[in-house]
């Protein structure tokens, strides 16, 4: 079977690497000549840990390939991929479907034999139903199937994710389609991996369902923080005990200064928005929304406090920026607002990130440091921003030593209070007593 991925951001290049993996023949298809002629190099426009090694090994294996030619690509495929971005349109919380219905133009124009064409991208229910609609009405003479696809890869764990996944979600309308749907994902049958057949709408929602339920589940443990400061609990503690109930699980029950990413953001005012078209509403989503809004801002409040009250004419070394771990990715993240409010009052910000050339591009006036010892050197306050791996076995007393002031403000709790402080440092954390 051969396929074409047209798109090679994130999940287009992970998704398509990962099937060559499984022998198919994938062709990777982009309008952007300069990350072709990138990809064909081996040069990888991404950061994902394993990619690189897996698009070499098929490069080299001829099961991968990369062009900018999507017609010729698609004439000879069975099978037609659409992974471009659905990001939100500007000042609006609406997806925005231009560049997919500008792929599916192209695509529609191309088919001259029997085509299976998978909506990868996040999309609004009703959008496969549009392209199937467009497609008809671009080339009426097409033979195709439109089938729903919906992504569950985690930045940083994107392989792993697509080649032990906890389900894979089809929606498909005809047998046809599914047969080549489920000829594609066999791999995944050793693996007793669940595959769920549905309906086209069942399958996009499905996608907005588990990100913005996720989503929820960060701000409830992050609103429980809160609480802990208050009433003298330990959220550590709480998130294990409700982890360890079943019903609920430990995901996304770890305290931090909020979410961010290419998908929680994007894909909860997706929700919120479309569900208001449907005359009906997702109130919880919306309050999850303004609840992360708001907790970038509280965090950079918790900073200043911290701080005696101020950071004027204080050094603030920072530590990660991305929106996570094993990630160059900067959208949406918590950094984004904290570090401007920091230096809005006054501070001077220092930053370490094993992942920053992205964030480097966005922010300004911001000195990078290439390790976290020289971006602490001097400062006034440390602030773990982001649980890289590289910042959970910090020398304490290197630290003492080269800081003008002993204060680490850790926002994701990766130390316990106790040898924080035993080593003579002012420690803030979340929603947590003595340890």
């Amino acid at each position: 079977m051969k396929v074409t991925m047209v798109g090679t951001g994130y999940v287009g290049l992970v998704t398509g690497t990962c099937l060559s993996s499984f022998g198919f023949e994938v062709i990777c298809v982009d309008n952007n000549k300069a990350k072709i002629e990138g990809l064909e190099k081996g040069i990888i426009p991404i950061y994902e840990p394993g990619l690189d090694t897996l698009v070499d090994s098929n490069l080299k294996q001829g099961r991968l390939s990369f062009t900018t030619d999507l017609i010729g690509a698609v004439k000879q495929s069975e099978v037609v991929f659409l992974a471009v971005g659905t990001p939100s349109k500007q000042n609006s919380e609406e997806a925005d479907l231009t560049f997919l219905f500008n792929a599916a133009e192209e695509v529609a124009k191309a088919i001259n034999h029997y085509t299976v064409i998978v909506i990868k991208s996040t999309v609004p229910v009703g959008t496969c139903r549009r392209i199937k609609d467009f497609i008809k009405k671009t080339n009426p003479q097409a033979d195709f199937d439109v089938t729903s696809n919906p992504e569950f890869l985690r930045e940083g764990s994107a392989i792993e994710d697509f080649m032990r996944p906890d389900r894979v979600v089809v929606g498909a309308e005809s047998e046809r389609s599914r047969q080549v749907m489920d000829g594609l994902y066999k791999p995944l049958s050793l693996l007793e991996t669940p595959v769920v057949f549905t309906t086209l709408e069942t399958s996009e929602l499905s996608k907005y369902a588990s990100n913005a339920f996720l989503a929820t589940k960060i701000c409830f443990i992050n609103q429980l923080a809160d609480l802990s400061e208050k009433c003298g609990a330990n959220v550590q503690h709480i998130s294990k005990i409700m982890g360890l109930d079943h019903r609920i699980g430990k995901e996304c029950l770890h305290v931090g200064p909020g979410y961010g990413g290419s998908c929680f953001p994007k894909d909860t005012m997706a929700l919120s928005f479309f569900a208001k078209k449907f005359g009906t509403s997702v109130s919880i989503v919306d309050a999850v929304i303004t609840a992360n809004k708001d907790r970038k801002l509280q965090m950079a409040k918790k900073v200043i406090s911290a701080c005696g009250g101020s950071v004027k004419n204080k050094k603030i070394a920072i530590l990660g920026v991305t929106f996570k771990p094993e990630t160059d990715d900067i959208r949406d993240a918590p950094s984004l607002v904290i570090i401007p409010e920091l230096q809005r009052a006054g501070a001077s910000i220092h930053a370490n990130d094993p992942a920053s050339h992205e964030a480097e591009k966005v922010f300004s006036n911001v000195t990078w440091r290439p390790c976290p010892y020289e971006a602490c050197a001097g400062a006034d306050a440390v602030v773990i921003m982001i649980e890289w791996n590289q910042f959970r076995s910090l020398d304490f007393a290197k630290l003492k030593q080269i800081m003008k002031t002993p204060i680490m403000i850790d926002l994701k709790n990766i130390y316990s209070v106790h040898e924080v402080e035993s080593a003579g440092f002012f420690y803030e954390s979340i929603g947590r007593g003595k340890v």
